[in-house]
C-alpha cells in the first residue's frame, strides 16, 4: 500500500486557487494584446475622434461614445455613415455624428472596427431632429432612429451608388416655377388666404396654417402644388397608403403640367426593403426633393425643406406604436421649429391640438369662404326629431328610414352613392329578438355573430356553430342584429334598389381604391371608402350612434372626423345624409360644416377639464411594485397631479398605471423628468415601465 500524499488534502483549497490566479493572468495578457494592437493602429491625423450613437437599449447609455479613426478609414468615416464599434464586449452598430479633434476621454480610444457603408444616411438636421423627439417623448435616441432610417440595403445601395450626390438641390427653372405658380393660384382660389400663403412659401418663408379644404375639393392637388412651390423641398405625412398613393399621382401630374420630371419619392413599408431604401437613397443624395409617405416620412432625409405638412392629423395612423410613441403631427412641428420650415396641418375636420396651434398664434387659420363651404354639399339628418315621426312613424326605430332610400334613389341617376357604415361583416352581434338579451356561446360564453345570410350562428371566440340557440332568459329562439356590418347593409340595399350594382370595400375584406363614375351603391367602412370619379353624388352616415357610443377622450372628435372624410368625397355641389340624433353636436357641426366651431368648444371643455392640449399627460404603465418605484423616483416638476394608479387588467398580478399631468407650460420639464426616470431606472437594472407622453387615448 502506498504511502500518503500528504498534499492530497490540501489539492482541493489549491486548485481553485490556481483557476483564478491562471485566469486572471491571460485576462491581464488579453487587455495588455488589445492595448497594444490599438496603440499600433495608425490614427486620422485630421480630426481623429469620431462620436457614434451606438445602438443599445439601455437609457441610461442613450448618448454619443467617442472611438479613434483608424487612418485607413479616415475617408469613409463621414458624418451619418453607418459604423461597427466594439461596445461591452461585443461588435455593435451606430450612426458617426460628428467627427472631432480631440475627446474629453482620458484615456485610449477604441478604433472603429468598420465602416458598413460610406454612404451618409443620418443628416445633421435629422439627427437633431431625433435628439428632440427623443427628449419630448422621453424616450430612448436609438429607438427614434430605428423609426428614422430604414435598414439598409446592399442591392439597392449597389444599384444606387451610380447616381452622383447632387449636393444642395438645384433650383427649379424660371418657367416651371412660372407655371407652378398659375397652377397654384387657380387651385387654392377658393380660399381667401390661399395666394398669400403661396406666394409667402415661394419667397423662402415659413407661413404656418392649419388647412380645412371645402367638401369635393382635390385636396391632394392643393398639397400637391404647395410642395412643389416650397424652395428646398417638402416632406408630406398622410394616414394610409391609399391617400399616398392619391398624393403622388398628384405630384406627377402637376411636376408633368409645370415641364417637369417626377420631383417626388415615396416612402411607405408597403413598398418593400429594396424600394423604401432605394427612395431613401433618392430623397438624402437631393436627385428628388419631396417626401411623401406615411408617419416615417416626418423623419425624411431632406436637407432643408421648406414646407412640412400631414393630412388628417386625427388619424390614429400617425400615432406610431412602437417606443417612444411619437405622432407624426408633432415631429413634423418639432422639425419646423428647428429648421425654419413652413408648416401645414390640414383635414376635413380640425383637431383639437389644431385648433390650439391657431389660438395661440402659432398658425393662422387658412379655409374656404362660408359661401364656398354652402355651395359645396348640402347635407342633412334623418332622425327621430318631431317632424321626422310625422313623415315617418318608424323613423325612430328604422336603420333605413325614407329619407336614405328617396336620397339614393334620386342619386343614382347622377353616379355612384357611398354608403358609410361603422362596422364590416354581416352582423357583428347578436341579441334574442323578444328581450334583447345578448346572445352568448355555451361552450365559452363567447358572443355570437352571423358571417353570412345562409350560415348558422357562431362563437366569435371559439367559432363554435349554435344553430339551436335559445335565450336563457325567455326560452325564445328567434335572433336579432343590433349591430349590422358592410355585409348585412349591402344585402339591404341589393333588395331595395334591384338591378343596381351595390360594391362593398373595408378594412376586414377588399379595400377598393376607385370606382368609376356610373350609377352604383358603394358600402364602406371608414377609412375604406374608395374615390369616385369625379365625386359621389350622394353620401350616406348610417349608425352614428355606434361612432358615438365609444367611452374614449376623443370620441366625439373621431367621430365627426370620419363623417367628414366620407362627406369630403362628394362631388362638388352634392348631398350627405347622416341618419342619427339632430341633437347632437358633432352632428350639428357636420351640418353646418363648421369643424373649426366644433374643435374651439371641445378644446374649451378639455380646459375646464384640465385635459390635452391645455395640459400634458404622460402615463406610467407596468408591474404595480415597478409603478410605485417609478412614481417615488420621479422628480415630477411644480404642479404635476398623478391620477391613479388603476389597474389595467383583471387577476393578482395584472399591470397597473398612473397618470401625471402638469399644465402645459410645465411640459418641457416633465419630458426631462421621464428621461431622467428612465435613465436612472436603467441603471439600476429595475424592472421596465411603460411611458407614453400624450398618449392618443386614454381608453
Amino acid at each position: 500500500m502506498p504511502p500518503a500524499d500528504p498534499r492530497r488534502d490540501e489539492q482541493p483549497e489549491l486548485l481553485p486557487g490556481l483557476v483564478r490566479a491562471t485566469l486572471k493572468e491571460s485576462q491581464a495578457k488579453a487587455r495588455a494584446t488589445r492595448e497594444r494592437k490599438r496603440r499600433e493602429v495608425e490614427i486620422a491625423e485630421v480630426d481623429p475622434v469620431a462620436r457614434v450613437l451606438v445602438d443599445v437599449p439601455l437609457a441610461h447609455l442613450d448618448r454619443p461614445f467617442d472611438y479613434a479613426v483608424p487612418a485607413a478609414m479616415a475617408d469613409d468615416a463621414r458624418p451619418g455613415v453607418r459604423v461597427k464599434v466594439r461596445f461591452a464586449g461585443h461588435d455593435v452598430d451606430g450612426f458617426l455624428v460628428e467627427r472631432a479633434a480631440s475627446s474629453d476621454h482620458p484615456g485610449v480610444l477604441q478604433p472603429l472596427r468598420r465602416v458598413v457603408s460610406p454612404e451618409p444616411v443620418l443628416l445633421p438636421g435629422v439627427a437633431a431632429l431625433t435628439a428632440a423627439v427623443a427628449e419630448r417623448y422621453a424616450g430612448a435616441r436609438a429607438d427614434v432612429l430605428r423609426l428614422a432610417v430604414p435598414p439598409r440595403h446592399a442591392g439597392a445601395e449597389k444599384e444606387a451608388l451610380g447616381e452622383q450626390p447632387s449636393g444642395d438641390l438645384a433650383p427649379l427653372p424660371p418657367a416651371a416655377v412660372s407655371a407652378l405658380s398659375a397652377q397654384g393660384r387657380e387651385a387654392w382660389a377658393q380660399h381667401p388666404h390661399g395666394a398669400a400663403f403661396l406666394a409667402h412659401l415661394a419667397e423662402g418663408g415659413a407661413p404656418r396654417a392649419v388647412w380645412g379644404p371645402p367638401p369635393g375639393a382635390d385636396w391632394p392637388l392643393l398639397l400637391a402644388l404647395a410642395a412643389l412651390g416650397a424652395p428646398g423641398g417638402a416632406v408630406l405625412c398622410l394616414p394610409d397608403g391609399k391617400d399616398v398613393a392619391r398624393v403622388a399621382e398628384a405630384l406627377e401630374r402637376a411636376a408633368a403640367a409645370a415641364g417637369l420630371p417626377p420631383q417626388h419619392a415615396v416612402l411607405t413599408a408597403d413598398t418593400g426593403p429594396a424600394q423604401r431604401y432605394r427612395a431613401f437613397l433618392q430623397l438624402s443624395r437631393g436627385s428628388r426633393r419631396i417626401a411623401v409617405g406615411t408617419r416615417a416620412a416626418a423623419f425624411a432625409p431632406v436637407a432643408r425643406p421648406g414646407l412640412v405638412a400631414i393630412w388628417d392629423d386625427g388619424d390614429d395612423n400617425h400615432a406610431e406604436q412602437r417606443a417612444p410613441y411619437p405622432h407624426a403631427r408633432e415631429v413634423l412641428l418639432l422639425r419646423a421649429a428647428e429648421q425654419g420650415s413652413a408648416a401645414l396641418v390640414g383635414g376635413f375636420t380640425r383637431t383639437v391640438e389644431g385648433d390650439h396651434l391657431v389660438r395661440t398664434g402659432w398658425a393662422r387659420e387658412l379655409v374656404a369662404d362660408r359661401g364656398t363651404l354652402r355651395r359645396a354639399v348640402t347635407v342633412t339628418v334623418a332622425g327621430a326629431s318631431e317632424h321626422d315621426l310625422r313623415r315617418d312613424p318608424h323613423a325612430r326605430t328604422a336603420r333605413l328610414p325614407t329619407q336614405v332610400r328617396d336620397l339614393v334613389r334620386d342619386a343614382l341617376g347622377s353616379g355612384p352613392v357611398l354608403v358609410s357604415v361603422p362596422r364590416g361583416g354581416y352582423a357583428a352581434s347578436l341579441a334574442c329578438e323578444r328581450c334583447r338579451t345578448p346572445a352568448r356561446c355555451a361552450v365559452c360564453s363567447g358572443p355570437l355573430h352571423l358571417r353570412g345570410a345562409a350560415d348558422p350562428p357562431a362563437c366569435r371566440w371559439c367559432a363554435t356553430p349554435a344553430p339551436g340557440w335559445a335565450c336563457p332568459e325567455c326560452g325564445h329562439r328567434g335572433l336579432r342584429a343590433p349591430v349590422v356590418g358592410d355585409a348585412r347593409t349591402a344585402e339591404e340595399l341589393g333588395r331595395s334598389f334591384p338591378g343596381t350594382r351595390v360594391r362593398t370595400s373595408s378594412a376586414g375584406g377588399e379595400v377598393l381604391a376607385r370606382v368609376e363614375a356610373r350609377p352604383a351603391i358603394v358600402v364602406a367602412t371608414p377609412g375604406a371608402e374608395p374615390v369616385a370619379e369625379g365625386g359621389y353624388a350622394a353620401v350616406v352616415l348610417l349608425d352614428t350612434w355606434l361612432a358615438l357610443a365609444r367611452t374614449d377622450l376623443r370620441t366625439t372628435e373621431e367621430a365627426l372626423r370620419r363623417w367628414t372624410n366620407a362627406v369630403g368625397l362628394v362631388t362638388p355641389g352634392g348631398r350627405a345624409l347622416a341618419v342619427g340624433d339632430p341633437a347632437h353636436p358633432a352632428l350639428q357641426a357636420l351640418v353646418r360644416w363648421d369643424p373649426a366651431g366644433f374643435a374651439e368648444r371641445e378644446a374649451e371643455e378639455r380646459r375646464s377639464a384640465h385635459l390635452p392640449p391645455a395640459s400634458r399627460l404622460a402615463t406610467i404603465s407596468g408591474a404595480a411594485g415597478a409603478v410605485d418605484d417609478a412614481l417615488v423616483l420621479l422628480a415630477a416638476p411644480e404642479g404635476a397631479e398623478v391620477l391613479g394608479p388603476v389597474p389595467e387588467g383583471e387577476g393578482p398580478d395584472h399591470p397597473e398605471r398612473v397618470v401625471v399631468r402638469v399644465p402645459r407650460h410645465r411640459g418641457p420639464e416633465l419630458s426631462r423628468a421621464l428621461g431622467d426616470l428612465q435613465r436612472l431606472r436603467s441603471s439600476r437594472k429595475l424592472d421596465p415601465v411603460r411611458i407614453q407622453v400624450d398618449p392618443p387615448s386614454l381608453g
